[in-house]
């Protein structure tokens, strides 16, 4: 028998930064045996961001979905992950979540 927590999904959005880290070839500079090392800064976020959609079960990972650049988040949106979420749960083995749908 399959208890009712093998059968939980649960879903986490969360914004992820585009940034552009120096190579080690661009930090490269010249400098004197008895120069103070130049001070490094943090890397700065990149305005671009994007909005990740992650759907879990007790096994992993399922489903992760980027938002399209240009996108707002609404019911059709979220209705398109549903879609998405539930072909993937009609694949998953053992059959746990036949009953579903």
């Amino acid at each position: 028998m399959i208890s009712c927590w093998a059968r939980l999904v649960t879903m986490d959005e969360t914004w992820l930064y585009h940034h552009a880290p120096e190579t080690k070839q661009q930090s490269m500079e010249w400098r004197h045996n008895g120069s103070p090392r130049p001070k490094k800064f943090r890397v700065q976020k990149i305005a671009r961001k994007v909005l990740a959609s992650i759907f879990l079960d007790q096994d992993g990972i399922l489903l992760i979905d980027y938002l399209p650049k240009d996108q707002t988040i609404n019911a059709e949106y979220y209705l398109f992950l549903l879609v998405q979420m539930k072909d993937i749960l009609k694949e998953k083995p053992r059959g746990k979540f036949n009953r579903l749908f």
